[in-house]
């Protein structure tokens, strides 16, 4: 018997009605494929009941939204509640990240695998117990060990790519605008050799 076949039968409401359910009370994003798996159905039916879901909520006007992340699909609060969401769960709490954090974590996305010693390196300061804040709080995590130096390599999480609202690290925003034009390093460069004669 084709486990598609009598969907209606095996799944209360439907098969979105189930897939609702599921994301509700999992803790954790869900791939498709695993969705699939524990119902015993084709990845390519749930895919598409999620993304007609997704769509569904889309044109409702919900204050959430069924997103697809790195980690999978969850629900979320939609982009422009977050203040009132991060008003009422913070309570007036800050649980932003540093500007340290914020920088160092910057250099990780942008360079990795990088090790701890480069980041310090590029930021010009010690960057050890950021690095630890970043990797408890699970942003970052260590990914092998550099063959020259044989220090540990840090790159980011599927965590970091879901709390910057990207799927993946191709996602990231160029940094290319915010870096000086050539002119103007050469120009720097060149009046800092005149002064230091």
């Amino acid at each position: 018997m084709d486990v598609n076949t009598n969907a209606a039968d095996r799944f209360p409401g439907g098969l979105g009605a189930c897939l609702e359910a599921i994301l509700m009370a999992a803790g954790e994003p869900q791939h498709a494929g695993d969705l699939a798996r524990a119902l015993g159905v084709d990845e390519k039916a749930v895919t598409g009941a999620l993304e007609r879901l997704q769509a569904s909520y889309e044109t409702a006007g919900h204050g959430f939204e069924l997103r697809r992340t790195a980690r999978g699909w969850r629900f979320a609060s939609r982009v422009e509640f977050e203040p009132v969401v991060a008003a009422f769960v913070t309570d007036g709490q800050s649980v932003r990240l540093s500007q340290a954090a914020m920088e160092t974590l910057a250099v990780i996305a942008y360079r990795q695998p990088v090790t701890r010693a480069r980041v310090s390196s590029i930021r010009g300061v010690n960057c050890d117990g950021v690095v630890r804040s970043l990797l408890v709080r699970g942003l970052v995590r260590e990914d092998g060990v550099d063959e020259e130096s044989r220090a540990s390599r840090l790159v980011t999480t599927d965590l970091f790519l879901e709390k910057m609202g990207v799927e993946s690290l191709d996602d990231l925003p160029s940094l290319a605008p915010f870096l000086p034009e050539a002119d103007e390093v050469l120009e720097e460069v060149a009046e800092d050799g005149v002064e230091s004669r």
